[in-house]
């Protein structure tokens, strides 16, 4: 039996023999095989840790309800470190994670609801996005049932409302795809670990009061809702490949 394991080849001799490895060194037929039986036990882990990622591909879902539950410190870790790990345009790493929990984070959504008001009352920074109020005064609740809020920076780029130049617009485009790199691991990770995420850019209709209240002249980018699911909602319609992809080879 032959198995390939991080480029080594391991082959168990047959009963009674034994072989001679590198260097001069003697390998035993029981040493053999029980490396061979390591490797393979070692390549099996590597296989069910691939499958469960792409399990976690398929099967995660954006989670409204939460148990009132709290999430060891660990796991959070486990998240973010997931996150730090993400590709990013020429290795800036733009990113930025504060997690709120507990009085910290009833004090960022109570922030977050007063900019929901001032934009309800028609002093917006968004004329053309009114419509979307009602939807982020829900995810406002949902923020409030999740047991942990992390807010997402991209520290290269400023207030969306400030003018840019073309390099800077560039820049920003190409920070905002590796931040959606790093938030996606983090989601995927939380999968694995057993918990349930949101994705969130609602932040937008409060970003004036929340930049201030987080004292940064960063990007706010939006923030993730982490807890343990309180639902199992079913798929959202995904279009089909052959309407996405285009094969031009």
């Amino acid at each position: 039996m032959d198995v390939l394991f991080l480029g080594f080849l391991c082959t168990a001799p047959r009963k009674g023999t034994s072989r001679k490895a590198g260097h001069g060194a003697r390998l035993h037929t029981g040493n053999n095989t029980r490396l061979c039986r390591t490797a393979i036990r070692m390549k099996n882990k590597e296989d069910s840790d691939m499958d469960e990622r792409i399990r976690s591909i398929y099967e995660r879902r954006s989670i409204r309800k939460y148990k009132d539950k709290s999430v060891p410190h660990a796991l959070i870790e486990e998240i973010l470190n997931a996150g730090r790990m993400a590709p990013s345009a020429k290795n800036r790493q733009p990113w930025k994670y504060i997690v709120c929990g507990g009085m910290y984070k009833k004090e960022l959504l109570r922030v977050m609801q007063s900019g929901l008001e001032r934009e309800e009352q028609g002093r917006t920074d968004l004329p053309g996005s009114q419509f979307g109020i009602p939807d982020a005064k829900n995810t406002l609740r949902i923020m409030q049932e999740a047991p942990i809020v992390i807010v997402i920076l991209n520290t290269n780029a400023k207030s969306p409302f400030l003018p840019v130049d073309n390099d800077e617009r560039i820049s920003e485009i190409c920070d905002s795809l590796s931040i959606g790199a790093s938030v996606e691991n983090m989601l995927l990770t939380a999968e694995e670990l057993g918990l349930g995420t949101l994705w969130i850019a609602n932040t937008c209709f409060a970003y004036q009061e929340l930049a201030a209240y987080l004292n940064t002249d960063d990007q706010l980018v939006g923030a993730v809702t982490v807890g343990f699911a309180d639902e199992k909602p079913p798929q959202r319609p995904r279009k089909r490949l052959d309407e996405i992809a285009e094969y031009r080879c």
